[in-house]
């Protein structure tokens, strides 16, 4: 019973950890195989690689300065959304060591599946965090992260009931919050929409005013298109004009007549 303990939570928990911070859970785990500190299982005994450690390592210096910088935590958070969630299914199923396919089968989707919750959790989360202008708050969230993960890791190997009925609480939490993170995202994209679209939609000047209309033509295009223009008749006039004519013909033979 408790080997299977043991086996659930570091399956859960490497994949619980890898969609917070990635690099972080593979140096736990692979100090702690390297240093002999625990007895890691066949399909995560390359962890304890030192250069899978030094390439670890250093992935986890840039990513603890740019998870911290504001805007630059959500673009990293982005580029992660590929990584974290497959390197935290291949961590669950080498946990599981050799019990067979079916079950490497089931931890690689249980802790892919816990990887895209916790990553998602947290790339929301810092989305919203980004809408406050001081930068102190990622940095205590990115501290937070850090410390969890190795708090989580270490629970999963040395007690590993407790770190389930964690766990157990945690993805409750998750079920309520991650529909509160996504509605908050909708409204921060849909505010920055609005902003950056009602400056496109402004006209380029004052409704009324000639900006924006080609000015009128002049000179010789002017006068060209004067020329071309044809003469306007006026109906009534002509009309008159005939009337005039046809009675002034027809009064000229009598007065002809009379003189």
């Amino acid at each position: 019973m408790e080997d299977i303990s043991q086996t659930l939570a570091l399956t859960l928990g490497a994949g619980w950890a890898s969609g917070i911070n990635l690099y972080a859970a593979i140096l736990v785990l692979g100090f702690l195989g390297l240093t002999g500190r625990m007895d890691l299982p066949e399909g995560l005994q390359i962890l304890s690689d030192p250069l899978v450690m030094m390439v670890a390592g250093f992935m986890y210096l840039v990513e603890f300065f740019a998870d911290k910088t504001p805007g630059v935590d959500t673009v990293w958070d982005s580029f992660h959304t590929l990584i974290r969630i497959p390197a935290g299914a291949l961590l669950a199923a080498g946990a599981v060591g050799d019990i067979g396919p079916g079950a490497e089968l089931a931890a690689a989707l249980a802790g892919g599946s816990l990887a895209a919750a916790t990553h998602a959790a947290k790339a929301g989360a810092r989305v919203l965090i980004n809408t406050s202008p001081e930068p102190f708050t990622n940095w205590g969230a990115s501290l937070a992260e850090d410390v969890a993960v190795v708090a989580g890791l270490l629970a999963a190997i040395n007690h590993p009931l407790v770190f389930l009925a964690l766990l157990a609480a945690f993805i409750l939490l998750l079920i309520w919050l991650l529909p509160k993170l996504w509605r908050g995202i909708k409204r921060v994209f849909g505010a920055l929409g609005r902003l950056f679209g009602h400056k496109a939609a402004e006209p380029p000047g004052d409704p009324g005013s000639m900006a924006g209309r080609p000015p009128p033509a002049s000179g010789p295009d002017a006068m060209a298109a004067t020329s071309r223009e044809p003469p306007r008749l006026d109906g009534p006039s002509v009309s008159l004009s005939t009337s005039t004519s046809t009675s002034t013909s027809t009064s000229s033979p009598d007065h002809g007549g009379g003189a």
